[in-house]
């Protein structure tokens, strides 16, 4: 009879155990992926904020610049449509307050409710000195995540001859 009350209590001991456990890792979890997202993010903002440093202290044509990008989440979009440079990510960490544009230096940050979780938008807008083109084309070109890094490089091929204000931008990855 004893034993049989042993093994009893033994399993009911283990069982509790294992609710516990989890109990913790069903709250941990998802605040471990939002510290992860805001990591993300904030390193994306970093790296975006290179960049724009970067070009705006390049000056004379013919001077280049290579960067080693590293995606882990999200994309990059080079548009020489409309002459902006953005990164967007979804993330479970509400970065700014969402329906809101918040300026950061040079980047527009906006974040949209999507669900449960939220679209982040980090944008650099160049249409008021340069025309950003990508391997000499007007166009968009989206970098999207890779375990491996990227080299971005973004060459001054000097002033638009069609509007001397400007000054092209060529971006390529290698």
């Amino acid at each position: 009879m004893k034993r049989g009350q042993v093994w009893v209590e033994t399993v009911i001991y283990t069982l509790l155990a294992f609710i516990m456990i989890g109990l913790v890792v069903s709250y941990v979890k998802p605040k471990v992926e939002e510290m992860q997202d805001k990591t993300i993010i904030e390193q994306s903002s970093e790296m975006m904020k290179e960049i724009d440093s970067t070009i705006l202290s390049m000056s004379g044509a013919g001077n280049q610049r290579i960067f080693e990008i590293r995606i882990k989440e999200g994309q990059m979009k080079v548009d020489g449509v409309n002459e902006l440079l953005i990164f967007e990510t979804d993330s479970k960490y509400m970065y700014t307050e969402p329906g809101k544009k918040i300026e950061d230096g040079n980047i527009v940050v906006y974040t949209e409710k999507k669900g449960s979780a939220y679209a982040i938008n980090l944008t650099l807008d160049y249409s008021g000195g340069y025309n950003i083109t990508f391997e000499g084309r007007d166009e968009k070109k989206t970098v999207s995540r890779s375990s491996n890094s990227y080299k971005l490089s973004v060459l001054n091929k000097g002033t638009d001859p069609s509007n001397l204000n400007r000054v092209i931008l060529d971006f390529s990855l290698d």
